[in-house]
């Protein structure tokens, strides 16, 4: 039996890194972008990985990478790249270049990258996730000093909902918008609540547990039921 293919946009440390360990370990195959080269060695560490070069930012190196990976059908499509946004995260404090650069990377990039790729996913039992967090839920208003990074991902679960709706028709795989938990990363800090390899092994056993259900949904790694 072939392996599963995946792909993980954004992979060279953290929770990108930790899926494709995690991949790896179950069988797939796994295709990895990493924003710089020299910084993938963690990555290459791992064992047998595709690496692909990628801005997420730029539409023209989407463009390129479906291009390179034409012949490529994934059994999920995973968009983890993103950033926190600035450390003063009071909106008041922040400026046109600091706001446009993360609600573009967090919230429109993964959309346009989609787009590029939804057409590469295996029919019937393929799955499109999206790295989201809980602080995205509108009905959840906690950290706020986290405000505009929560507000980008509350624009990127609107994004998906609007791409899901009204661009994939009928027939589209399922689509995940995950939270992974409160994880120790660089961005999640060392008091958080778990580590990588929990909190990745949780979000491997739902995309598994979600193929070929359809529909979009909310959920965290453990499989529960977020509110928008």
């Amino acid at each position: 039996m072939t392996a599963k293919h995946a792909l993980i946009i954004g992979a060279s440390r953290g929770l990108g890194l930790g899926l494709v360990k995690a991949l790896l370990t179950d069988g797939w195959a796994v295709t990895a972008t990493v924003r710089d080269r020299n910084k993938a060695e963690a990555l290459k560490a791992l064992g047998p990985v595709r690496i692909e070069q990628l801005d997420m930012d730029n539409q023209q190196a989407i463009k390129a990478l479906s291009k390179t990976l034409s012949d490529e059908v994934f059994d999920l499509i995973f968009v983890n790249a993103g950033v926190k946004g600035p450390d003063d995260q009071l909106s008041g404090n922040a400026t046109l270049a600091e706001v446009g650069q993360l609600f573009f990377t967090n919230s429109v990039a993964p959309i346009n990258l989609a787009r590029e790729f939804v057409s590469r996913i295996r029919k019937d039992s393929g799955v499109l996730a999206f790295m989201s967090s809980v602080l995205g839920s509108v009905t959840q208003p906690d950290a706020p000093e986290m405000a505009l990074y929560k507000a980008s991902k509350a624009a990127l679960n609107s994004m998906t909902n609007t791409f899901v709706r009204y661009e994939l028709g009928d027939n589209n795989p399922t689509v995940l918008s995950m939270h992974p938990g409160w994880v120790k990363t660089d961005m999640g800090g060392e008091g958080a609540d778990i580590d990588v390899q929990t909190s990745t092994r949780g979000l491997v056993e739902q995309v598994k547990a979600f193929a070929g259900k359809g529909g979009h949904h909310f959920i965290d790694y453990k499989g529960q039921t977020i509110p928008w």
